[in-house]
C-alpha cells in the first residue's frame, strides 16, 4: 500500500496541473446550450406561437361572441360568464420578449429586413393586446432585463395606437430599402422576395388600425396618402398576399386545435344566426363552416342548422332533438376524428391560421370610400372585390376531396340583401355584414370590428349572464393587481370600472 502512495500523488499533480489551464470557460460550457440566438431562430417561434394564439382565441371565445359557433355544453362562454380571459395577454407579453431581442440585436440598422418585420409583429400583438384590454403597458414593456423596469406603467390606449401606426410606417420604410434574405419566416416563406409581402402585410394593417380609430380620430389623411400612393405604400393584391400560415399535415405544425379532446370539438357547433344568416343568402360558404346535422342526413334531406347563442346547459343541449340535430363545425376545421358517418377523416393540412387577409382590407376600402375617408376608387367596386375575394379563397384552401361547391349561384350578387344599393346606412350594413363572414376563425378581430360599428347585429341570448349586454373587453388578469397593482389601479381609475362592459377609448 506504502508503495501506491507515490503513484496516487504524482495523479494528483497531473489532474491539479491539468485543472489550471486558461481553458476554463471552453471546457465547461456547453456547446449545444447557445447563449445567444439568431433573429431567424427567434422569428418562426413567435410567428408560430401567435398564430396558433390567434386560432385559439376565435375557436374559445371569438367565433362564439360573433355568433359563428355557440354552445351545447360548458356554456359559459356563449352566457358571457368569462371571467378572466388571459391567453392574450400571457402570449402577447410573453412572446414580445423574442421581438425585442431580435429588436436589440439589430439596433439602429434602419436597413436590415429583420427589423422592419419586429416591428410588424410588435404592432400586431400589441394591437391585439390593447383591443382587448384597453390601456396596457406599452412604452416599458418587456424592459425588465434591459432596463430593470419591472413595474411597467399603463400607456393610454391613444398612446399605443399612436405607437402601433408609428411603427408600422417605420417598418415599411425600412423594408423598401432592404436587401435583407429573411429566414424563419414560416408565414411568407422568407428569402428577398418577402420582403413586400412584409411590407404589404405593414400597410394593410395601418389601414385596419386607421379605420379602428376612425370614430375617435380624422384618420382621412393618413388612409388617404397609403391608397394613392401604392409604390410608396403597397397593400395585399389579392389573396394570394393573405397574411395566413398555412399549417403541416403532420405534427408538430399541425392545426393548433388537434390536441384538444374530441369532446372538446363537439362542444362547439355552427350559430344559428350565421346559419339563418347564410341561408337566407343562399351562401355556399355556410357548406365550409358547418355540417349537415345527423338527423337530417339520416332523414335523406341533409340541411345545416344551427343552436341559438346564449342558452342554458338543460336548453343548449336538448335544441332540435339534442345533438344530432345541431351541425357540427365544417370539415375544414374539425378534430381529425370527428367524421360523421361515411365520411373519411378530414385533410389536416386544410386549415389556415389567419392574420389578415384581402378581403378584410377590401371591406376597409369599401367603408372608407363610403364615409368619404379616401378619394379614391369606389365603394362598389372595393366591396364586389371583398366578397368574390372571398369566396375565391374559400375555393382555393377546401379541398377537393370534401366535395364542397363554394361558387354561389350568379343571382348571389344581384339579390337585394347583396348587392350595392340602398342608403348610405344600408351599404354601410352590407359591407359590414360580408366582412363579418370574411372574419371566420380570425381570432378576435370579427368582435373589435362589431364592438366599433354596432354591425351586424348581435343579440345577446336568453339565458345570458350579463344583464342582456354583449361584453365589450377582457378584464385585466388577477395576477396584475398583485404583481403591479398601483400601474393597474392608475389605467382603471383613467379607463373605467375593470369589467366587460366598459368601452375602452378606441370604442366610445
Amino acid at each position: 500500500m506504502k508503495k501506491l502512495l507515490p503513484i496516487y500523488i504524482l495523479l494528483l499533480v497531473i489532474v491539479s496541473g491539468g485543472g489550471c489551464t486558461n481553458d476554463f470557460e471552453d471546457v465547461n460550457t456547453n456547446k449545444n446550450v447557445p447563449n445567444g440566438v439568431t433573429p431567424d431562430l427567434l422569428l418562426a417561434g413567435v410567428i408560430r406561437n401567435m398564430i396558433n394564439s390567434q386560432v385559439g382565441d376565435a375557436w374559445g371565445i371569438g367565433n362564439i361572441v360573433v355568433q359563428h359557433h355557440a354552445k351545447i355544453q360548458f356554456v359559459n362562454e356563449d352566457r358571457y360568464l368569462w371571467g378572466q380571459q388571459n391567453g392574450v395577454w400571457d402570449n402577447v407579453y410573453g412572446n414580445m420578449r423574442n421581438v425585442k431581442n431580435i429588436l436589440d440585436q439589430v439596433g439602429t440598422d434602419d436597413t436590415d429586413g429583420y427589423k422592419g418585420v419586429a416591428l410588424i409583429l410588435k404592432s400586431w400583438m400589441f394591437a391585439l393586446a390593447t383591443d382587448a384590454y384597453g390601456d396596457i403597458p406599452y412604452t416599458d414593456a418587456t424592459k425588465g432585463k434591459t432596463d430593470g423596469i419591472y413595474l411597467t406603467k399603463y400607456d393610454p390606449q391613444e398612446a399605443v395606437y399612436n405607437g402601433i401606426l408609428a411603427d408600422l410606417k417605420a417598418a415599411n420604410d425600412i423594408l423598401a430599402v432592404s436587401t435583407t434574405s429573411i429566414s424563419g419566416d414560416i408565414l411568407f416563406g422568407g428569402g428577398s422576395g418577402a420582403l413586400i409581402k412584409w411590407r404589404k402585410l405593414a400597410n394593410s394593417l395601418r389601414l385596419r388600425y386607421l379605420m379602428r380609430i376612425s370614430k375617435r380620430k380624422d384618420v382621412k389623411a393618413d388612409m388617404q396618402a397609403i391608397v394613392a400612393d401604392p409604390a410608396k405604400n403597397p397593400i395585399f393584391e389579392g389573396i394570394q398576399d393573405n397574411a395566413e400560415l398555412k399549417y403541416l399535415a403532420s405534427a408538430p405544425n399541425q392545426w393548433a386545435l388537434y390536441g384538444s379532446r374530441v369532446g372538446s370539438f363537439d362542444e362547439f357547433r355552427v350559430s344559428k344566426t350565421m346559419s339563418d344568416r347564410l341561408t337566407a343568402l343562399k351562401d355556399p360558404r355556410l357548406t365550409v363552416f358547418g355540417r349537415p346535422t345527423q338527423s337530417s342526413v339520416a332523414a335523406g334531406k341533409p340541411v345545416i342548422q344551427g343552436v341559438p347563442n346564449g342558452l342554458g346547459d338543460v336548453p343548449a343541449l336538448n335544441y332540435n332533438g339534442g345533438p344530432q340535430g345541431v351541425s357540427r363545425v365544417g370539415y375544414t376545421f374539425a378534430c381529425l376524428v370527428c367524421n360523421d358517418p361515411g365520411q373519411a377523416p378530414p385533410d389536416p393540412a386544410a386549415p389556415r391560421g389567419i392574420l389578415m387577409n384581402y378581403s378584410e382590407l377590401q371591406f376597409i376600402l369599401a367603408e372608407a370610400r363610403e364615409k368619404g375617408l379616401i378619394t379614391t376608387g369606389t365603394a362598389e367596386d372595393y366591396y364586389m372585390k371583398g366578397v368574390k375575394s372571398n369566396f375565391d379563397y374559400w375555393k382555393a384552401v377546401v379541398p377537393s376531396s370534401y366535395g364542397i361547391n363554394v361558387t354561389p349561384e350568379a343571382s348571389y350578387y344581384t339579390q337585394d340583401a347583396v348587392a350595392y344599393t340602398g342608403t348610405s346606412a344600408e351599404k354601410l350594413s352590407k359591407i359590414a355584414l360580408q366582412k363579418w363572414v370574411a372574419f371566420y376563425f380570425n381570432g378576435l378581430e370579427a368582435w373589435f370590428d362589431w364592438r366599433r360599428t354596432g354591425l351586424p347585429e348581435i343579440k345577446p341570448g336568453p339565458d345570458n349572464l350579463n344583464q342582456g349586454r354583449v361584453p365589450v373587453r377582457f378584464v385585466y388578469p388577477l395576477s396584475e393587481q398583485s404583481l403591479n397593482g398601483a400601474a393597474r389601479q392608475e389605467a382603471v381609475t383613467r379607463q373605467g370600472v375593470d369589467d366587460l362592459n366598459t368601452r375602452t377609448w378606441v370604442a366610445k
